[in-house]
């Protein structure tokens, strides 16, 4: 029997269509995959920052995992905006039961606009439950700082954050330097049984559209896992996905503050696994 390659996104929802779920949603589909989701929260959001936040109650979290768990057995999980520790348990408990193959958690903590999106009391938990569950762990350098005390200002502190973050139990980590100072980026991906740090180097593309860049960067991830890609391959493709959709949609104007990246820049075929 034939069927698509599945992942799960578990996070917010953002209204305004350019993160979260959403944008989830988007890049899974444009990878070529089937998208299914669990929201944990819904966001009045829009380009120019957020105004609020509404939990959905863990029960519902828990149940919209088990459904999809149950009858579609999804390929991979991507895991974004948790919100609070009741909803981590619930993550956690699920995960731990239902065993999917790829597990991508993008610890989103702050928006874009700076609002926060992850209460104080939920960083031990997600540090504790989550964090040895995932096969990649993909921080930008603020979400990093948290999780490990460390001050990041240099690769080589972005190095040091990776292995405190994998000390935590975690397998790999993307530690995401966008917000390095300069025109060059570079993202740093430690895996545990590798000595060596992996580097991706890039130049900044110069966009105001960049909502939802996090959300997607994982999503495609996971996705690509899920297509059968090994782990450094998955990232790099991932990686140019993004740049790729930064770049064809920076002359866009969707709303007043910062606009999405182009997740359609071109769209693939549905792939369907034998």
């Amino acid at each position: 029997m034939k069927r698509y390659p599945c992942i799960l996104s578990i996070a917010g929802s953002d209204c305004s269509g350019g993160a979260g779920i959403q944008a989830d949603l988007k890049a899974i589909s444009a990878l070529g995959a089937y998208a299914a989701t669990a929201i944990t929260a819904i966001t009045a959001q829009n380009t120019t920052g957020v105004s609020g936040i509404h939990p959905v109650p863990p029960e519902y979290v828990r149940a919209q995992i088990e459904m999809v768990m149950e009858d579609i057995h999804p390929d991979a999980v991507k895991i974004g905006m948790t919100n609070d520790a009741p909803t981590i348990a619930v993550i956690a408990e699920c995960l731990h039961r239902y065993r999917p193959a790829h597990i991508v958690l993008d610890p989103v903590m702050v928006s874009t606009s700076g609002h926060r999106l992850l209460n104080s009391d939920a960083i031990e938990i997600l540090t504790r439950e989550l964090i040895p569950l995932a096969t990649i762990v993909t921080p930008n350098l603020s979400e990093a700082e948290v999780l490990t005390g460390i001050p990041i200002h240099t690769i080589e502190q972005m190095e040091e954050a990776a292995r405190a973050i994998l000390a935590q139990g975690g397998k790999s980590v993307l530690l995401k330097g966008g917000h390095l100072d300069g025109g060059q980026m570079c993202d740093v991906l430690q895996i545990a049984d590798e000595d060596a740090p992996r580097f991706f180097t890039a130049r900044r593309v110069e966009s105001q559209n960049t909502h939802g860049t996090g959300c997607t960067l994982s999503s495609a991830i996971a996705t690509l896992l899920a297509l059968g890609h090994d782990l450094p391959q998955a990232v790099e493709q991932a990686k140019a996905y993004v740049t790729e959709g930064i770049r064809t949609g920076a002359d866009v104007h969707i709303g007043q503050g910062h606009g999405p990246l182009n997740h359609f820049y071109a769209p693939q075929s549905m792939k369907i696994i034998e």
